[in-house]
């Protein structure tokens, strides 16, 4: 529900070429506690005004010279991208009223104004606006939680598999390799029961800002949940050995990474991620058996301590150079 004081705050802008109308309009506005005012009498400006600052309600006069009303909400239609054209249209024709509605305003006033009505059609208009741009950013904000882990903020499963299938559509496209990695915290649990989850998270956190900081723009770092990371590397090499080689450099540059010492609860903290690594092109293995590929070399990792990182490489006779 929104508070009296939302709507009174809401960003108006009054277009009017005639100076007087202008000063009745924002007269009136402060009159009702409306504080967050703007005006122009110039009409071409209104669609680059809207697109800087996203008024929230427009008061736009319909007769105007050089480009009247319906020219610039034909505009306006062009330049809003949320598909809400916020325009009360004013005019002392009300033969107007029908083509000013369906050229795109959301309501019309005839002058003289009876100020009572006005009133009222400002405020009606701004709760909808208003209204609707909050149920905007709740469906950003409900599909950011649907995509994304809620302690690192990092892609989830959802949008890893989502990236993984775009990888494989242009892999297939541009003949170049990617590399799957699957990285698993050593000895995390035993962190969690000696130390707290709390301690547990702040690794998670500082993990993830070490692997963001070590991949490539592009690449694609994932928390699949509880300790295990995934990160997706694109458009590597057509040639699987030199492919190999560069998530190999990549993969040992995160490993010596991680190792280094971790800051909890302001004592020093030493642990390792073992690292499972695939190399593919294209779509000729599915999601699942990559994914299970990787796993499976992030184990052969963690059995094999000197290391730390294994790779499962497909063989030049399956793999397109």
């Amino acid at each position: 529900m929104l508070s009296e004081a939302a709507v009174l705050a809401a960003h108006i802008l009054i277009v009017d070429d005639q100076p007087a109308n202008v000063l009745l309009l924002e007269q009136l506005l402060r009159q009702v506690g409306y504080t967050n005012l703007s005006s122009t009498r110039d009409p071409y400006a209104v669609c680059e005004l809207h697109r800087n600052q996203h008024f929230d309600l427009i008061l736009l006069d319909l007769q105007m010279p050089g480009m009247d009303g319906f020219q610039v909400l034909a505009d306006l239609q062009q330049t809003e991208d949320q598909g809400y054209v916020p325009v009360l249209a004013i005019t002392v024709q009300p033969g107007h009223k029908l083509r000013a509605l369906a050229s795109g305003a959301k309501d019309f006033i005839a002058k003289p104004f009876d100020m009572v009505e006005l009133k009222a059609r400002i405020h009606n208009m701004l709760e909808v606006r208003l209204l609707y741009t909050q149920l905007a950013q709740s469906n950003l904000a409900l599909k950011a939680l649907a995509l994304h882990d809620p302690l690192t903020q990092l892609p989830n499963r959802r949008l890893l598999l989502d990236r993984l299938r775009q990888a494989q559509l242009s892999s297939s496209r541009t003949h170049r390799h990617c590399a799957l990695m699957f990285l698993d915290i050593d000895h995390f649990k035993q962190l969690n029961d000696t130390l707290g989850h709390d301690a547990g998270d702040a690794l998670l956190l500082q993990v993830s800002q070490r692997l963001l900081g070590s991949a490539r723009s592009g690449d694609t770092v994932a928390r699949l949940g509880g300790d295990e990371f995934v990160v997706l590397m694109n458009a590597l090499s057509t040639r699987v050995a030199l492919a190999s080689k560069q998530a190999q450099a990549m993969a040992r540059k995160m490993h010596k990474t991680l190792r280094q010492t971790y800051r909890l609860n302001g004592q020093a903290y030493h642990t390792s991620l073992s690292i499972g690594v695939v190399i593919f092109m294209g779509d000729t293995e599915s999601i699942n058996n990559l994914l299970k590929k990787a796993d499976q070399a992030m184990y052969q990792a963690k059995a094999d301590d000197s290391q730390g990182v294994c790779f499962d490489v497909p063989t030049p006779a399956t793999t397109s150079v």
